[in-house]
């Protein structure tokens, strides 16, 4: 039988040869004790020594065809390519197995003699110690490390196993599992996760993640700015450092859907010190895969320091400097969150949009600081209404707004304007005792009532102007929309109009009443469609007002007025004044000046002979930037004029700070000129401090000869009327010049 040294006890051939001897001894021995039974013994033993060695021989041939007992070699031809690093080995050394893998890493031959070495290597001995080899033996892992031929530090996991004992040496099975690999990854992720907090810190950034929105997990920074027991926190526990004013802001990002972009709010967050500190929350949201779990949250930044830096500029852009609550800008886009938040979390908000009820007899009666006085106190009034989220703002002159949260109370609209009714009244007292102060509201519901918050605030405005009077409150209705709709439509062929040059200007004369000839026309819009239909311009001017389009509008009439009037003065006709109206959209322009400087650039028309004529209610909504805007217009050499005079709700105190140069007297004075005295006495008294302060004056509605008369006679410089013409096209005017020319003045014949 072939030796397997050191797996296990092997056939002995000396042992087997002394037991023959002695059995044959035995043998030989009985039969010469017993010569009667020495041939039968001799027999017996014989066929005894042929029957062992046959079955002895067949056993061997069953047992090597048939065994299932793995030798040596099975055992290291199945472990020599296995990739991982093995070695069989006896703890007296007199057996070792090395298998390629571990091989290659301690840089040796498969051939190479004294492997104990090795082995000492691969276990991360330095010194050979024994009790150190019998720990490894009786430890299922254990781990070492070593310097590869390359210098490369290699670091294994090994688990033993014992897989024979003798008498003399025990058999072991090491298996390696290579951590080398791994430990760079564990070094690499622990020296970026320090470098991730390391960064979190100095720039003061907090994180807080959540797989479902409900579980929130927060970054060391986090904790320490918001000063949390652990870093796990609820969502409840969450909203509650929320200031109670955000909350509305910060539900509407948690339940946000799925977010594929970067979403940005600013909240208020109860900070560790107790106090409450604008943070900038920066979240989106990440969809689950197969092998990911569904990541919602983002990045927490104190923006107070920047958030106070930014007090001023917001204040200019979002706070109204008369009564110090929020202004129309700030309105528009804290309503639109509001809005988008409502759609997100099914919540309802309540617009109201009031108005002051004439208060244009308030700054007409008792003064332009008194007007302000009962602004900033009906904004007061205003703002003690004001729901958790909602928002009170001055929208324009004396227009306000109120934003209240919805709880379910369709009547909660009607009784706050009451009630706000009831206070705005208790200010009539000492100079405002003469005043009834009341209050108009129309309301609309959001979201319900529109698809973005300005149609749900132009709803409500729309509501006001439905509104039956003096302190009326009224609420918006689906049916109110058909109006809407059909303002919607004659907008749309409004554009279209301006695109095919339908719009046209139209000159009504203006005579000079001491030589009874032409000094001027005023431009007037006309929309003449391809039929030859007229739209009035009350018909779409206010709808372009609304709109965008009456920036065009006011574009085509100024630049086609100066190019008329500098036409005009090439045929060879007497310069005259040309005289357009702007929108108070366009005249609030901040570059109202250049506009007009490049029309009269490009048409070439001298700006003497250019007039702005500007309504009461226009050029006094903001005093100062009136003043400012109309002394820019002055510079370039226009003249201005004040239309309207005597029906908005200025005093002539105002005549004395506004830098016009022409005051129109209104129609409603001179149709019963004639016949009443009082508009007589009116007039003549205007006409005599406009001569005090070097203004001009000019009457319009002119439609007889007596009125003309008597406004001659009162030292009145200009007219206009049907009088003298309606307003014409272009070449009627210039048929009008040439009458002019022909025509001697007589007064007593007109």
């Amino acid at each position: 039988m072939k030796k397997r040294s050191g797996l296990k006890r092997h056939f002995n051939p000396l042992a087997a040869a002394l037991i023959i001897v002695a059995a044959s001894s035995l043998v030989i021995g009985y039969c010469i004790m017993r010569p009667q039974y020495a041939t039968k013994t001799l027999i017996i033993y014989l066929c005894t020594i042929v029957c062992a060695t046959l079955i002895l021989a067949l056993s061997t041939y069953i047992y090597k065809s048939k065994r299932t007992s793995i030798d040596e070699k099975d055992i290291t031809k199945i472990i020599e390519d296995l990739n991982t690093e093995m070695i069989i080995w006896s703890d007296n050394f007199s057996y070792v197995f090395i298998n390629k893998k571990l091989r290659d890493l301690l840089g040796i031959t498969a051939d190479r003699s004294d492997k104990k070495e090795a082995v000492w290597t691969a276990f991360g001995i330095n010194t050979p110690d024994e009790s150190a080899l019998m720990k490894i033996a009786g430890s299922n892992s254990y781990e070492s490390s070593f310097r590869n031929p390359q210098g490369t530090l290699v670091s294994i996991a090994w688990s033993t196993s014992p897989v024979k004992k003798y008498r003399k040496q025990s058999v072991y099975l090491s298996t390696g599992f290579n951590l080398t690999e791994l430990k760079k990854m564990r070094v690499n992720l622990a020296s970026a996760n320090d470098f991730f907090h390391s960064s979190m810190e100095l720039a003061e950034i907090g994180l807080i993640m959540s797989t479902d929105r409900k579980i929130f997990r927060a970054s060391p920074e986090l904790v320490r700015m918001l000063g949390l027991k652990t870093g796990t926190i609820n969502i409840n526990e969450f909203r509650s450092l929320v200031h109670p004013n955000d909350r509305i802001q910060f539900d509407g990002a948690v339940r946000s859907g799925d977010l594929s972009e970067i979403k940005n709010i600013e909240i208020r967050l109860r900070s560790a010190d107790g106090s409450y500190r604008w943070y900038s929350y920066r979240f989106k949201s990440i969809a689950g895969t197969g092998n990911t779990l569904p990541l919602f949250g983002g990045a927490v930044i104190d923006v107070t320091q920047e958030h106070e830096k930014d007090v001023l500029i917001e204040r200019l852009a979002y706070i109204d400097e008369v009564t110090d609550i929020a202004n129309r800008n700030k309105l528009v886009g804290t309503g639109q969150e509001i809005y988008d938040s409502c759609k997100v979390l099914g919540y309802s908000f309540w617009m109201i949009v009031l108005d002051i009820d004439r208060f244009h007899i308030i700054n007409d009666t008792i003064g332009y600081s008194n007007g302000n006085f009962v602004l900033k106190n009906f904004a007061h009034i205003l703002y003690k209404f004001v729901t958790p989220g909602g928002l009170a703002a001055r929208i324009s002159g004396d227009n306000f707004a109120l934003l209240l949260r919805d709880y379910g109370d369709d009547e909660m609209p009607t009784r706050t304007v009451k009630s706000i009714q009831d206070e705005f009244s208790k200010l009539s007292v000492e100079e405002l005792a003469c005043i009834s102060l009341t209050c108009s509201a129309g309301y609309s519901k959001m979201p319900e009532d529109g698809s973005s918050f300005l149609d749900v605030m132009e709803h409500a405005e729309f509501a006001l102007k439905s509104s039956d009077g003096t302190g009326s409150i009224c609420g918006y209705e689906p049916s109110m929309h058909d109006s809407i709709i059909g303002n919607t439509e004659l907008e749309k062929s409004l554009a279209l109009a301006i695109d095919n040059n339908e719009l046209q200007l139209f000159y009504q004369p203006k005579i000079d009443l001491a030589t009874g000839r032409l000094m001027g026309v005023e431009a007037l819009i006309r929309w003449i469609k391809p039929d030859g239909t007229i739209v009035k311009p009350d018909d779409f001017v206010p709808i372009a007002e609304s709109s965008h389009l009456i920036g065009r509008i006011s574009e085509f009439v100024l630049n086609e007025g100066c190019r008329q009037n500098k036409l005009w003065q090439k045929m060879g006709y007497p310069s005259i004044v040309m005289s357009i109206n702007f929108a108070s959209s366009d005249f609030y322009q901040t570059d109202l000046k250049d506009k007009v400087f490049e029309a009269l650039a490009r048409s070439g028309l001298d700006p003497q002979w250019l007039e702005v004529e500007l309504t009461e209610t226009l050029a006094l909504s903001d005093i100062d930037f009136a003043v400012d805007q109309m002394n820019k217009l002055r510079d370039l050499g226009v003249k201005l004029a004040m239309d309207d005079f005597g029906t908005g709700y200025s005093s002539l105190s105002y005549l004395q700070i506004l830098p016009i140069t022409l005051l129109k007297l209104d129609r409603s004075f001179i149709t019963d000129i004639e016949h009443d005295n009082i508009a007589y006495e009116i007039v003549s008294a205007v006409i005599r401090i406009a001569k005090s302060k070097k203004i001009e004056t000019i009457a319009e509605g002119i439609e007889n000869n007596v009125q003309e008369s008597i406004l001659r006679m009162a030292g009145c410089d200009y007219a206009q009327g049907y009088l003298y013409g309606k307003p014409m096209p272009p070449e009627k005017i210039q048929e009008y010049f040439d009458m002019d020319e022909k025509r001697e003045f007589n007064p007593r014949k007109r």
